[in-house]
């Protein structure tokens, strides 16, 4: 009977499994909504969809910096505690973005919005993490993988139903709803744990400073084309970026707990994997926020939001399905062999959208869009994998932590050059207003493409790679990574024994 407890493991509660879960839901099905609710959101609180993009990487800037921070302050602090204060924030970021009467309510509401769901899924997965060991967590990681897979999925469809029934407010009020319903179940069934071996101290200043590099980054590339690529403004903004990731990197050096442990950038599988991470995000969200307006362009398509919904669903639902076949492959081929198919089939989606014709109807966009989910699928789901199986097992945390902290970069900055290509095509009115968004969706199509051309370059000097026997937690973890990475301690050892440097 001991032998087996011992395999089986200690299993989390129905309690922590269930909060966790279905905040995971609730986060990543918001996250990928979002883009297919900005035309209703522009034509009710009357800011531009071009202004509503800081709605989208507003929400990732503040992901970016907060994730590993948030994290960290539940090691530290208590982890029910921070998760309970991450679910009130989100509460209160839901009825902000509800009750918002302007752009700049919405796109704060947002921003609040990204500290708390990123640091939910942070929590969420350390709670999971301390409450089960052995087959019990994978079983416990299966679930909460399954549950992010499935919000990433349908996030556009419901956010759609719900645009055409109750207004684009409904989304944000049922999250709320939801998020508010989790807080007694989590005082009631989960206990509380902290890390007694890290550190009492937090990289505040790291923190600070991938915002002070991310931000104005950003702003000159969504504002770069206005002001002027050589303006004052937009040089003081590329400056500012670049002083403040050299600071980043001279206070990583110094600070007792590093926002990122600097020595782990010698690894090269992990360097490669989170830079193929970081190109896979920024190019579905990219992707999401251009189709998702032009389907729904009276000039265009003109769809509903539920029809737009299902038009962009071979993108959203087609990276996540094909996720879980990944590990299999990457056994039987090594990851970077998978990578490289994998953005040699995004090249050949995109490649395909550029030569987009005012003629096209939507029959025509559905093989390209299918060709850039499989293939973004295949690299992300290697990648994520990779991140976390080429470096030991102490050190998977942190291995995690960076290549979730690349997902957000990347959809900050790409979907923001993003909209500013396509953002130009939608001030033109009139008969030319139709040609003027197909040249938009085109551009950003050959952007996407030229990532993806990159992201080949990557896979070639990739680290070789060839993760142990494919599990089911494995499988579950992939279809996960399309919007986080995630960490599986108790088996990093098994992993391990599988890299080929």
């Amino acid at each position: 009977m001991a032998a087996m407890a011992a395999d089986s493991g200690a299993r989390a509660g129905s309690g922590v499994l269930a909060v966790t879960c279905i905040s995971a839901l609730i986060v990543n099905a918001n996250t990928s909504a979002v883009t297919i609710l900005l035309p209703a959101i522009s034509e009710d609180v009357g800011s531009s969809t071009t202004t509503l993009q800081w709605a989208v990487t507003g929400y990732s800037l503040v992901g970016a910096a907060v994730i590993v921070t948030g994290g960290a302050l539940g090691d530290i602090t208590g982890r029910r505690r921070v998760f309970l204060g991450a679910l009130l924030l989100f509460v209160v970021s839901c009825a902000l973005i509800g009750l918002a009467g302007s752009g700049a309510a919405v796109i704060a509401g947002r921003a609040i919005q990204g500290a708390a769901g990123s640091t939910l899924l942070a929590c969420g997965l350390s709670l999971l993490s301390v409450a089960s060991d052995g087959a019990g967590q994978v079983r416990a990681v299966s679930l909460w993988g399954a549950a992010s897979a499935a919000g990433a999925a349908i996030g556009p469809l419901v956010g759609g139903t719900l645009v055409d029934s109750t207004g684009w407010q409904g989304l944000f009020w049922i999250d709320a709803a939801i998020a508010a319903a989790c807080m007694p179940l989590t005082l009631a069934t989960v206990p509380e744990s902290r890390d007694a071996n890290r550190p009492h101290t937090l990289d505040l200043a790291g923190t600070v400073l991938v915002a002070g590099c991310l931000v104005p980054l950003v702003l000159a590339l969504s504002l770069g084309p206005a002001w002027g690529w050589v303006s004052v403004k937009t040089l003081v903004c590329l400056v500012v970026s670049v002083l403040a990731g050299v600071a980043f990197f001279a206070v990583e050096r110094r600070v007792t707990a590093p926002l990122v442990d600097l020595r782990l950038l010698r690894n090269k599988v992990l360097v490669g994997a989170t830079l193929v991470i970081l190109i896979v995000a920024g190019a579905i969200n990219g992707l999401m926020y251009v189709m998702s307006l032009f389907f729904q362009d009276p000039a265009a398509f003109a769809m509903s939001p539920l029809e737009a919904g299902l038009a962009t669903l071979p993108a959203a639902a087609g990276i996540v399905i094909i996720a879980p076949f990944v590990s299999g492959l990457a056994k039987k081929i090594g990851s970077r062999s998978v990578i490289l198919v994998g953005f040699l089939i995004t090249l050949g989606g995109f490649v395909a959208l550029i030569f987009i014709t005012e003629s096209w109807g939507y029959g025509v966009f559905v093989l390209p869009l299918v060709a850039v989910a499989v293939g973004m699928g295949l690299s992300n789901g290697c990648a994520s994998a990779a991140a976390t199986s080429a470096v030991s097992a102490d050190q998977v945390g942190e291995a995690s932590g960076i290549s979730n902290m690349a997902r957000y970069v990347g959809a900050a900055l790409l979907t923001a050059v993003s909209a500013t290509l396509y953002g130009s095509a939608t001030t033109v009115e009139g008969p030319s207003r139709e040609a003027a968004l197909v040249d938009g969706v085109s551009r950003t199509a050959l952007l996407m493409a030229i990532a993806a051309g990159i992201g080949i370059l990557l896979a070639l000097l990739y680290g070789r790679h060839r993760p142990a026997a494919a599990r089911p937690v494995d499988q579950a973890s992939a279809a996960a990574g399309v919007m986080h990475s995630v960490p599986v301690p108790a088996l990093a050892a098994a992993a391990q024994s599988g890299l080929r440097d």
